[in-house]
């Protein structure tokens, strides 16, 4: 019996060293649900900021202009935000228990004067060679996000994008940039410093760091 024991105590301590805990705290309990909770019922999105960085202009190519890395405990305070009146700590416990915990990435690009809503048409032959055409509005699509995580590249469980547009008085809208949405499982995030590295198909690619140890 005293054999058994140690031989499952032993599997015990193998199955811990193998399998790496989560940096983020996931699954959140039910105290750090009532912390989002009224983290969020504030209405104060000044907490967000330690979740989005932001880059600088470049000098040509497309402006990408912001990564936003939204934790289990950030979407749940922004999610309580939203709500004003009868929406109770304990509605948001019953609303939590149970879901896949994820986190959420965005990242946002602009369209600049290099890099800009009109494009050369391709089909155009001469005399018209020099013809402009709108740019497509999943031009997203030809950027390329990844999400390194220690020493590894993660993969996302979704992802997707979406044009940003401004619009006027008068309710026409222009395309001024997208977004790409990415999704992964929280538990996914095992090293303390992650780094998001966007690659564009014009101008220089950039990298932005987050350290996992100061996020919620």
């Amino acid at each position: 019996m005293r054999h058994l024991f140690r031989v499952f105590a032993s599997f015990l301590v193998a199955l811990c060293v193998t399998l790496p805990a989560s940096a983020l705290d996931t699954p959140l309990s039910d105290e750090a649900v009532r912390e989002a909770y009224f983290l969020g019922q504030r209405h104060d999105a000044s907490f967000l900021t330690s979740y989005i960085k932001f880059l600088p202009m470049p000098k040509t190519g497309p402006h990408i202009s912001s990564v936003t890395f939204l934790t289990p405990f950030a979407q749940l305070a922004q999610f309580s935000s939203k709500y004003v009146g009868n929406y109770s700590a304990q509605q948001a416990r019953l609303d939590h228990r149970g879901q896949n915990e994820s986190v959420k990435m965005t990242v946002e690009i602009y369209l600049t004067n290099s890099y800009g809503a009109l494009i050369a048409n391709p089909v155009a032959s001469p005399p018209r060679s020099s013809a402009l055409i709108p740019r497509p509005n999943d031009f997203w699509k030809d950027f390329r996000v990844q999400v390194i995580d220690g020493d590894k590249i993660l993969s996302p469980s979704h992802s997707g994008g979406r044009p940003l547009s401004r619009c006027g008085r008068t309710g026409t809208c222009t395309t001024i940039g997208a977004a790409v949405d990415l999704e992964f499982p929280a538990v996914a995030f095992t090293s303390d410093f992650l780094t998001v590295q966007v690659i564009p198909p014009e101008g220089d690619p950039v990298s932005v760091d987050f350290d996992l140890t100061r996020l919620r």
